[in-house]
């Protein structure tokens, strides 16, 4: 390069160096550079960082009229909620408001509320949806039995009963632990026991009858399903049942100390009251166990058992002691 040209003139412009250039004609180096970056001429017909651009950019649509201000005033309402759903705003033409009131004014309003959407709703079950439901079950109902007119015969025809609770609450869940809970009640008196079974039954259960009802009630809570919780309880009451039934060795050595209620047949009692009364010579002639008979049907004699059970069975009280009072009185004639 040297031998070409006597002196050599470098023209330095810009670091960013695109290309190399030799000049014959003025025998010498020059270097052409790019065009700078931050030109503005540089960014002509390309959209700016961060933005959309105008090319292809759809005009903003304006909201219309919501579907409440369209609602006639005798639509179907069942068509507008058919089934569970959560609340919609445009869909219910009512001015509900809930929430908490910001700076003592009101609840905000139902547009964009999300504590009405979180909250479970009755909108599904109105009057009319309800008669609708009853209307499509009504084909596979049967007409109730004539012969189950009162309550006391349902009683009698059907004498265990279940309950259960459903639960409607808010929350992560439509689940309540506390639905799979039964409830067995039936009355003793519909159960085919004797004497023996009846006091072993009430030995059996515990605190889980009511004596003034006369209604055992089981209650099963220990599985998870409802379903499986009834037929535990129907489990229970038939084991109850049938051990009710049994009768050990041992129970046929039980004396009248042993007994869990007092029993006035052959009791000192009635034995004491027998000789008072032969003594005082009441009864009128006849064989001994004929005139016993006749002693143990006097209407007084009666009391004085229904006395002496009382206040053997529940204790002394004031009403159990003037009761015996009484029918001493009457017994002895005094």
């Amino acid at each position: 390069m040297a031998s070409l040209c006597g002196k050599t003139f470098l023209s330095l412009g810009r670091t960013n160096v695109s290309g190399l250039v030799f000049s014959k004609t003025a025998n010498k180096v020059t270097y052409a550079t790019a065009l700078s970056l931050n030109s503005p001429s540089g960014n002509k017909g390309f959209p700016e960082r961060g933005g959309r651009g105008s090319v292809g950019r759809r005009p903003r649509r304006e909201p219309g009229e919501p579907r409440t201000e369209k609602m006639p005033l005798d639509q179907d309402w069942t068509s507008v909620y058919p089934a569970a759903t959560p609340f919609r705003a445009n869909a219910v033409p009512l001015p509900v408001r809930m929430g908490y009131p910001v700076k003592g004014g009101v609840p905000p309003e139902k547009k964009g509320n999300l504590e009405l959407i979180k909250i479970p709703n009755f909108l599904h079950l109105t009057p009319a949806a309800i008669k609708k439901h009853c209307e499509a079950l009504k084909p596979f109902c049967t007409e109730w039995p004539s012969a189950l007119d009162t309550d006391a015969k349902c009683d009698e025809h059907f004498p265990i009963k279940i309950e259960s609770t459903d639960y409607v609450s808010a929350g992560p869940s439509v689940r309540n632990p506390s639905a799979r809970v039964v409830h067995l009640k039936v009355k003793l008196s519909h159960l085919n026991l004797d004497d023996h079974a009846r006091k072993k039954m009430l030995k059996l259960v515990g605190e889980r009858y009511c004596k003034d009802s006369d209604i055992l009630t089981i209650t099963t809570d220990s599985c998870p399903l409802r379903k499986q919780n009834y037929e535990y309880a129907m489990y229970l009451l038939t084991v109850l049942y049938h051990e009710s039934w049994k009768m050990e060795a041992w129970e046929a050595e039980k004396t009248a100390a042993d007994m869990e209620e007092y029993s006035w047949e052959d009791s000192p009692s009635q034995k004491n009251i027998l000789d008072t009364l032969l003594r005082m010579k009441v009864a009128g002639e006849g064989e001994d166990a004929e005139v016993r008979k006749q002693l143990l049907e006097r209407g007084e004699v009666q009391d004085y058992k229904d006395s002496v059970v009382r206040l053997k069975n529940e204790g002394a009280s004031e009403s159990s002691v003037l009761q015996y009072k009484e029918a001493v009185r009457k017994v002895l004639n005094v």
